[in-house]
Order: C-alpha cells, then structure tokens, then sequence
C-alpha cells in the first residue's frame, strides 16, 4: 500500500496546534483543496465520523471516515468506513518540541482499488496527496501560529507561510 508522510515545525505551542488540528470542520476555510468536512457523529469527544470532499488533481474524492481523538498522547487516528479510495487510514501526530513549537505530522496510506492502473495511478495519487499533505499543514500552521501569535505573543516570518 502507498504511503504518504508529510511533517512541519511550526511556531505555536502544542495545545494550540492540537486544536487545529483537531478543529477538522474549520479546514475548507484555510485550505483551498478542502471543499467541506461536516461532522455526522460527535457525541463522543474521543471518537467521531465525519464526511470529506477535497480536490484532488482537478478530481472530486468523498468519503467518511471515523476519528480516534488521543489527546493525552496527541494523536488523531482515521480510517476511512466508506467513499471513493479502496482504502484511505492515517494519523496526525503533534509533538511538542519545545513550549513555543510544535512539530505535526501526517501519515497516511492509502489504496485505490484499481488493481489492473496501481503502477500508473499509485505515483500519481501519491504525489497529488503529498501536495495536498503540505497545503494542509500549511493551512494548520496559519491558524495556529495566528492564534498564538495573538495569545501568547510569539511572532513568526509571514514569508514561511505564503
């Protein structure tokens, strides 16, 4: 199965870097290739389903996927239960590096379910959520560095994030 791994370091503690992360249906509104997140199920704080739709390469993909939040630990596990992908499972993982920066990590992997083009779209498709992987965490990054950058009053180099 491909994988796909993408991290960053990024100038806001950890707590507030968690809440972004975590604050899945607030994504569409920093990351252009996120067209909606709706949660369907969150009465339980460590455990929710949610439905996607993101652009991906000029293409539509929708599915649903359920979260295992770890907040102890700062982990946010998913699995995707229905929707375009064969097989679509990952993990956010945040780590304090020091009480002002966070590093944040994405793993996912992933199968299309189209065993006869696996050699031709596998490469393609990884390359595409790489990207989609970086734009992510870049959007993560603006929300929490200007969040902390209003509470704690840490100032950080526009540039890095254009």
């Amino acid at each position: 199965m491909p994988e796909v791994a993408f991290e960053l370091d990024i100038q806001a503690p950890a707590a507030r870097v968690w809440e972004v992360v975590t604050a899945i249906e607030r994504y569409p509104d920093s990351m252009d290739s996120v067209r909606w997140v709706k949660i369907i199920d969150g009465t339980d704080p460590l455990s929710r389903r949610s439905g996607w739709s993101v652009l991906l390469k000029g293409s539509i993909l929708e599915w649903e996927e359920v979260e295992k939040l770890d907040p102890d630990n700062l982990v946010m596990a998913f699995h995707q239960v229905a929707g375009d992908m064969e097989s679509f499972d990952g993990a956010w993982r945040v780590t304090p590096i020091d009480e002002a920066r966070t590093n944040v990590k994405l793993d996912i992997t992933f199968e299309i379910g189209i065993p006869l083009l696996a050699d031709m779209l596998n490469p393609v498709a990884e390359r595409s959520l790489r990207a989609n992987s970086r734009e992510m965490l870049l959007g993560i990054e603006r929300d929490a560095v200007a969040a902390a950058d209003r509470r704690y009053g840490i100032h950080t180099d526009p540039a890095r994030l254009s």
